[in-house]
């Protein structure tokens, strides 16, 4: 995973403390997995617990997103954005980062 992404995942985590779920961000060739059911919100080892919810998003994309220059209700529906599991959960972590 590059740096940059990963450095990007871990300032996002605050704001994921209160989501109280498990979000995959599957970006192709690897991916992060967050543990958000207890404060503080951690990156988990892949594979060590199961998601709620996996967004299959390109690394450009996941840092677009993540900064907020793509709208990600604009990006589900143009198929830049893909989600697996629970709808509720997206939604929830959409207001998170947002």
């Amino acid at each position: 995973m590059s740096d940059e992404i990963e450095s990007i995942v871990q300032e996002t985590l605050p704001k994921l403390s209160r989501l109280n779920a498990v979000v995959r961000f599957d970006l192709g060739e690897g991916g992060y997995t967050i543990d958000a059911r207890q404060a503080p919100a951690a990156l988990a080892e892949d594979g060590s617990v199961d998601p709620d919810c996996t967004i299959k998003v390109s690394r450009d994309n996941l840092v677009k997103l993540i900064n907020g220059q793509m709208d990600p209700m604009l990006g589900y529906t143009l198929g830049r954005i893909k989600v697996q599991g629970s709808l509720e959960v997206a939604m929830r972590l959409v207001k998170a980062i947002t």
